[in-house]
């Protein structure tokens, strides 16, 4: 039986993971900060890392655990999760099982972003905390792959589910639809809605990763379906739903400035492997607000 261990087993990216490699019949192992039905440990403790690698010996190891924020506070945080926990898995690979292939997730936050599509060209930019852990990662993966060692990154661009938490506008948008649908007469809160991202599926994310990490052929692909759509679009599909006009519900801050205007991917190099993604934004949002 093949198996996977999966760092950051908690968020959604691991839930829909796990969820994926079950059905292809992979004993899979989760290791999360948090208190669960998994491991509970840290992934900067490097010794809790090697002994894991050293006693399953797993087919794949899939980094997925972050503090996905930009914010200055938590650098140091940043770069345990993400920079330390890359190099902890990765030496204890080379030490211990030299056949595993490592997954390691990036974010399309570590890209100079012009406006422009971006793709696995595309040059880094050290504009956080959060991608400058997201850039050492990656060095740190190219060094173990010129030693041998199957290494792959996949940069995400934004995804959502149901598992989102609230603190991200596309499940603070669906949960206050929700309730003023329900009588509410509060009012949303938002800055710039015409800021454009991608809003994809979760799921579909884990379908990507493992199509990357079953071939040879690609090491490093952008992860997104290269269809952008604004905060704007998402309010008017989700108070759709509910009948409503989210004019009627909606206050915007003046003077707020968003990190960016546009963020979409060129993912021709992942589509190239087969991969295409199976929800639309319109399905999206009907999953989340239905859940």
């Amino acid at each position: 039986m093949k198996t996977a261990l999966i760092f950051g087993i908690n968020g959604q990216d691991g839930y829909y993971l796990k969820l994926l490699l079950e059905e292809k019949g992979y004993q899979v192992v989760g290791i999360s900060r948090s208190e669960g039905n998994w491991h509970v440990g840290d992934i900067k403790d490097f010794g809790l890392v090697n002994g894991l690698i050293q006693q399953y010996q797993p087919t794949e190891v899939y980094h997925l655990a972050a503090n996905s924020t930009t914010r200055h506070d938590v650098l140091f945080e940043n770069h345990e999760t993400i920079s330390t926990g890359t190099l902890n898995i990765l030496e204890a690979v080379y030490r211990n099982s030299q056949d595993t292939r490592v997954f390691i997730s990036g974010s399309a936050m570590q890209f100079e972003n012009k406006g422009n599509r971006i793709h696995e060209e595309t040059p880094f930019e050290a504009s956080s905390p959060y991608s400058i852990a997201r850039i050492q990662s990656v060095y740190a993966a190219r060094y173990y792959r010129s030693k041998g060692l199957k290494v792959y990154c996949g940069y995400f661009f934004n995804h959502e589910s149901p598992l989102r938490t609230p603190r991200h506008v596309s499940r603070m948008i669906v949960d206050a639809v929700k309730r003023i649908a329900d009588g509410s007469k509060e009012k949303i809160e938002l800055g710039d809605i015409l800021v454009q991202k991608e809003w994809n599926f979760a799921g579909d994310f884990a379908r990507a990763i493992y199509t990357l990490v079953n071939q040879e052929e690609v090491f490093e692909a952008v992860i997104g379906s290269g269809r952008a759509y604004s905060i704007e679009d998402w309010l008017k599909v989700c108070f759709g739903k509910v009948g409503l006009k989210w004019q009627d519900h909606v206050l915007l801050k003046k003077g707020f400035v968003p990190e960016y205007n546009l963020l979409v991917s060129d993912p021709s190099k992942l589509f190239s492997l087969g991969y295409k993604p199976a929800y639309s934004f319109e399905q999206l949002a009907a999953l989340m607000m239905e859940s």
